[in-house]
């Protein structure tokens, strides 16, 4: 199967839909709600390091994570039929922080009976302007 990128189409808005769904559980402190979105074996590396399924939904024990966010640049790669890697920009601002920040990520989705759910996240931070 030859690999396709994308950078519209239903596809591409279905998965983004999804992973709103995971930031919008940031914004509401919904752990419930970010652990449906996530498989049981799900891995996030992030600069403070590793996470499993478990850990990200525990930093949201204490409520939201997030204030505010925006989406945007987003690409979708069709690994398999079952199998789509988004990647996109965020930009942000954390509970309690002053400023906005801005990361690059990329999620691995994949499709199982009860529909699509996120195995992997990579937050990539940009680079500061000077």
């Amino acid at each position: 199967m030859k690999k396709q990128n994308l950078i519209d189409g239903p596809l591409l808005a279905e998965i983004i839909a999804l992973e709103t769904k995971v930031w919008e559980a940031l914004v509401a402190g919904d752990a419930e709600a970010d652990g449906k979105m996530l498989t049981e074996d799900f891995l996030g590396v992030y600069p403070s390091g590793y996470s499993a399924k478990a850990g990200h939904c525990e930093q949201l024990a204490d409520g939201p994570t997030m204030e505010s966010y925006e989406l945007s640049q987003a690409r979708l790669r069709i690994i398999s039929p079952d199998a789509v890697l988004l990647s996109y920009r965020a930009q942000y601002r954390p509970v309690g922080g002053s400023e906005t920040e801005v990361m690059y990520i990329s999620s691995l989705w994949e499709r199982n009976a009860g529909g699509w759910l996120n195995s992997f996240s990579q937050d990539t931070p940009a680079a500061r302007s000077r």
